[in-house]
């Protein structure tokens, strides 16, 4: 048979690696260190290429693996997931969707059947309709195609002179997703793993990887133009959105001008926790009558100009106050609106340096004060009061408090809270556009890592209710192999109470038998109840000068109106106001104005 010493010579064919190294080293180029996964048969070979060079870190299930891999592409750049064919792919559907609507640049990695077990059988793993005339390989492909993702299987060769071009192709697709922050949905077929492909020849770092130029022209006129309104207002303000949140460089550019020109600036609330909240020309994050810090007195009662960056605050879900009109920068007739259309955000990158270059004044302003912050030891601990005492805690302590809220209450608790920046270059994690549910215990596990990568001192804080802590139970046997370092706040009331209407037993999502303490002790946990507001920060204190393994704290929380924080409450009116609710909707008036 025709082989590749013969057609290309035998030096060329000893220097030909296997799929499986080919891929490993991709992976490493790009910076990954681990890949979170579930093993499987069609995986096997996948697991035994990668197993040497790249630590591979079993999940309790593998949704779970892809949310940890979203983690890990929102804290190191690139996630990666490996799982079987189908079976073990399609449950990350989840995470890829959450990875859509963040941006986020996760590789899934499934096996697949070899390209030599195709044929009319229906092979094990595979959806296929018991009355159905044809076998449905690509099930997994077109489900991850129709999030919108690039969804591609590799390649064996297709010629026995030739090797295959598979790896080249791996590189393209893990590139596509660095490049463009967008997940890609990978299928290996087994037995191409160990079959050769062609030698890649690599450069310094990913970024001279064909890198895609920034072509768009303009970018002095709108420095200009900036700078005009810059010299003609008195009180602007720097509005910052989630687009600039994978790109450390940008971040970088818009605190040193807010920090050259004291241009104060506040974040919406999907960018929350890129910048450090106690930075003195930082106002926090704002949405509207939704805010309670110094940004919504800044904005709408001084402000007269905003540059805005990358905020995309158009008519969309929470990032304009859930469309209920109180948005003051999404009004507001005098601002500038860089959304970053570029990849990269070549052009926001662009515009900064020509900004950069200008001569323009300093702002000479006197800024709202963040809230003086006292505790009432003997107070109850609920989510009314839960913020302003881990803010409390935050301004007495050294250590950054690196907050995971699950989506639910505590995640609109969660605004509340003022975050402070480690060595992660994150205070504040979560999923804000609902993508998924049940990420905290995943995120927090790759945070943990991460902080230990890093040596870092942040203490991982997540902040979880009754139906986010069961959805994701199993995910506590990975933090106890982890050794994980995570304080874990639980709010217990024993339902969904987020957008809830009546008292039928859907919204019940716990039990008052359930035994907390049992749990988390089987784990290797530790596990206090607190009452009070003195208790809760004698056991946060303790579990933050601790740090290792886990820690549960564990409040009875209320479903009485006066123990639900700003934020709940007003959403709640506002839902009910939304369903007809005729004395919601002038309750919500009356609160709004």
């Amino acid at each position: 048979m025709y082989c590749y010493e013969q057609n290309l010579g035998k030096a060329y064919a000893a220097r030909l690696p296997t799929l499986g190294q080919c891929m490993a080293g991709v992976l490493g180029f790009f910076g990954v260190q681990r890949i979170y996964g579930v093993g499987g048969d069609f995986a096997a070979n996948l697991i035994s290429a990668f197993e040497t060079s790249l630590e591979l870190c079993p999940s309790s299930n593998e949704m779970h693996a892809a949310f940890s891999a979203c983690a890990q592409a929102e804290l190191d750049g690139l996630g990666v997931c490996l799982t079987t064919y189908t079976v073990g792919s399609l449950p990350c559907l989840s995470a890829a969707a959450l990875a859509m609507a963040e941006n986020l640049p996760v590789v899934f990695i499934s096996g697949a059947p070899g390209e030599s077990e195709i044929g009319d059988v229906a092979i094990h793993h595979t959806v296929h309709g018991r009355s159905a005339w044809q076998t449905r390989l690509d099930a997994a492909l077109q489900a991850f195609a129709g999030l919108g993702m690039r969804a591609e299987r590799l390649q064996g060769q297709r010629n026995s002179g030739q090797p295959n071009m598979a790896g080249e192709h791996f590189l393209q697709l893990v590139n596509h997703a660095w490049q463009h922050r967008q997940p890609v949905f990978v299928e290996v077929p087994r037995d191409q793993v160990f079959a050769l492909t062609q030698a890649l020849s690599l450069p310094a770092h990913p970024g001279l990887l064909r890198p895609v130029e920034q072509v768009l022209s303009g970018a002095g006129l709108i420095a200009e133009e900036i700078a005009r309104r810059l010299r003609d207002c008195k009180y602007p303000v720097l509005f910052i959105g989630d687009a600039v949140k994978h790109n450390p460089r940008l971040r970088a550019q818009l605190l040193a001008f807010c920090e050259r020109l004291s241009i104060p600036f506040a974040t919406s609330w999907f960018a929350k926790g890129l910048f450090d909240e106690f930075h003195p020309l930082c106002l926090g994050a704002y949405n509207g009558v939704f805010s309670d810090n110094p940004s919504r007195v800044y904005i709408e009662q001084q402000a007269d100009y905003v540059l805005d960056v990358g905020s995309n605050i158009f008519s969309q879900d929470t990032n304009t106050a859930f469309s209920t009109g109180s948005h003051f920068i999404h009004a507001m007739h005098n601002k500038t609106v860089l959304k970053g259309t570029s990849v990269g955000e070549g052009d926001l990158i662009e515009l900064f340096d020509c900004l950069a270059a200008c001569p323009l004044p300093s702002f000479d302003l006197t800024l709202p004060d963040w809230a003086a912050l006292t505790v009432e030891p003997q107070a109850k601990l609920d989510f009314h009061n839960l913020a302003q005492t881990l803010n409390y805690l935050q301004t007495r302590d050294p250590h950054p408090f690196l907050y995971l809220p699950e989506v639910g209450n505590s995640y609109f608790a969660s605004y509340g809270l003022r975050n402070r920046l480690g060595i992660v270059g994150r205070g504040w994690l979560t999923n804000p556009w609902y993508g998924a549910m049940g990420t905290c215990l995943p995120y927090a596990r790759e945070a943990a890592r991460c902080i230990k990568d890093k040596q870092g001192d942040e203490r991982v804080v997540v902040i979880v209710g009754d139906g986010g802590l069961h959805f994701q139970l199993n995910e506590l046997i990975e933090l106890q192999k982890d050794k994980a370092a995570v304080i874990i706040i639980y709010m217990r009331n024993n339902l969904f109470h987020l957008g809830k209407s009546s008292d039928a037993p859907i919204y019940y999502c716990n039990d008052p038998a359930f035994d907390v303490d049992k749990l988390i002790s089987a784990y290797g946990g530790r596990v206090s109840h607190c009452h009070d507001v003195g208790q809760f920060c004698q056991a946060f204190a303790e579990a933050v000068t601790n740090n290792q393994g886990m820690t549960v704290i564990s409040v009875q929380a209320s479903i009485e109106s006066q123990y639900q924080c700003r934020e709940i409450t007003l959403l709640n009116l506002y839902i009910r106001s939304q369903n007809g609710d005729e004395q919601a909707r002038e309750a919500w008036l009356a609160a709004t104005g």
